[in-house]
């Protein structure tokens, strides 16, 4: 495959004229006879052919020409193929768990069948026709392979543990995929968190983001640095090509404008990565929170005193400075009815059972009241500084005490106006929310919140601006929502209630965000 690839890849990538292995020469027809279309059949999906003309790639409405060819599909018993490569993690166990629910609900019998070490299916029958309606096909590898292949015109759908890189946007742009960043080509399935992790006989509890990055920099080399016993530390990490690993080195290393040691340790697999870690006692292993396994997890403490740690709903929330989203990431261009069917399932409630079930963070939005945020008071008091007017604090807290948190959160790209990719999942997640109408005659307060860089005064305009941006981004979201029968309001508190220490540019994100509460 690979050296198909390279032999390949110019005339592949910057040509909408891609041939799939299985292409075949059709005659399109109208009914009337009038118009025929002859050209390469580069997939159908129940409804649509796509076919590669002399006029370039062309979707036609099937019911309304006849199919004439050696690659014309069987219209009777069509089943619809969709091929899914990228992220192990994300293929091993979250995307079974999902297909097999997504079958349970559907009136499917979900069969697997597994080829080899990274490729396997899911034979979907119809349990009332006991015909087979789907084969949903996997290769699973890691981010890179997936996006590869999808530039190849191998898979359908990419599982990604991390945001399309520029270049590959680009190349799938000049490919005819569309533009790969807009909202409706990545869906946010799931989340997860990067976690530092030790030995449970390890004394370690706490590590700085900063310390964490120099360590994996190889400038920390000794526990007794970190306040552990005087032995050597031996670094483990997620192999290079893989989502989490890239993601590790965006969120943690070049951040701290570091870069990683060769003294890493590579792990083609997390659970591996855990259980080796979990046997050293002088060990620090970074895995995904669905892969702590045995092992102790780190707790991520500044210098001013603030601790976070890893759990569902610090994660969810995005208040954990290491979130790792997991993506489905599809060209613009038709996948058959099933497979349009099972995307939108994936960011239904059932699904988020299922993710939950499967040891992955979950969308599902909960409310959190504010007697349960008895931390973040405490620390918005302790580092109130003069700009922070008593009268403020009591402001927030005259306005949220009678409200509960949405554990869905928003934050910017650094440096940008523009939401992130989690936050852009999550604006189509509460928009859907309100078009179905679960916050009709309630009320929603968009909340501000800022970093403690400049002054208070401008952090709280800069603060209010966004929560007004995410409010807008929403409305528009919510084509078909009632938007009179909810109360959508704004405030800001400017950098009154920090998550983190201002001084790191991780900490300086975290605060820098806009929380939903409602009642």
């Amino acid at each position: 495959m690979r050296l198909r690839r390279a032999a390949a890849g110019a005339a592949i990538l910057l040509s909408t004229l891609c041939h799939s292995a299985s292409a075949q020469d059709v005659t399109l027809t109208s009914r009337d006879g009038t118009i025929e279309l002859t050209g390469t059949l580069l997939g159908f999906d129940g409804e649509f052919y796509r076919v590669d003309t002399i006029y370039g790639e062309l979707t036609v409405d099937g019911s309304g020409v006849l199919c004439d060819g050696p690659g014309c599909p069987n219209l009777q018993d069509f089943v619809a193929e969709l091929s899914i490569s990228g992220s192990a993690t994300m293929g091993a166990v979250l995307m079974p768990a999902l297909i097999e629910g997504f079958a349970l609900r559907n009136g499917y019998t979900a069969e697997r069948s597994v080829e080899d070490k990274t490729h396997f299916s899911y034979r979907l029958t119809n349990e009332q026709t006991g015909k087979l309606a789907a084969v949903f096909a996997f290769r699973v590898t890691n981010t890179d392979e997936g996006f590869a292949d999808l530039l190849a015109n191998e898979a359908d759908i990419v599982m990604a543990l991390r945001e399309i890189r520029a270049d590959e946007h680009m190349r799938a742009e000049e490919a005819g995929m569309g533009d790969m960043t807009e909202d409706n080509r990545s869906r946010v399935v799931a989340l997860d968190g990067i976690v530092p992790i030790v030995a449970p006989n390890n004394p370690v509890r706490r590590i700085s983001p900063l310390d964490l990055a120099r360590a994996y920099a190889g400038q920390i080399t000794n526990w007794s640095d970190l306040g552990g016993p005087d032995a050597p530390i031996s670094l483990h990490a997620p192999a290079q090509r893989t989502g989490l690993g890239q993601a590790i080195e965006d969120k943690i290393i070049i951040t701290a404008g570091l870069q990683m040691s060769p003294n890493v340790v590579r792990h083609a697999r997390g659970i591996e990565l855990s259980a080796k870690v979990a046997s050293d006692a002088f060990a620090l292993g970074l895995v995904s929170f669905a892969e702590v396994g045995n092992a102790q997890a780190l707790t991520l403490a500044g210098r001013c005193g603030r601790a976070l740690r890893a759990t569902r709903r610090t994660i969810k929330t995005e208040d954990y400075p290491l979130t790792a989203p997991m993506f489905l990431y599809r060209p613009a261009r038709r996948l058959p009815k099933i497979a349009r069917e099972f995307l939108a399932y994936t960011g239904g409630p059932s699904a988020q059972i299922v993710t939950r079930r499967a040891g992955f963070v979950d969308q599902a939005p909960e409310e959190v009241p504010l007697d349960d945020q008895g931390n973040r008071l405490a620390n918005a008091i302790a580092a109130a500084g003069d700009e922070i007017a008593l009268t403020e604090l009591q402001r927030m807290v005259s306005l949220l005490s009678p409200m509960k948190r949405l554990t869905t959160s928003f934050r910017f790209e650094a440096g940008s106006v523009r939401l992130d990719a989690q936050s852009r999942s999550n604006v189509q997640q509460l928009a859907r929310a309100l078009e179905q109408g679960r916050y009709d005659a309630r009320k929603l307060v968009f909340v501000g919140f800022s970093d403690g860089e400049g002054p208070a005064i401008a952090n709280q305009s800069i603060a209010l601006q966004r929560a007004e941006a995410v409010r807008r981004a929403v409305i528009a979201a919510a084509e078909t929502a009632d938007v009179d029968q909810v109360t959508l309001e704004i405030d800001a508190f400017g950098e009154a209630m920090p998550m983190a220490c201002d001084g790191s540019a991780w900490g300086r994100l975290t605060n820098r965000r806009v929380e939903v509460w409602v009642r």
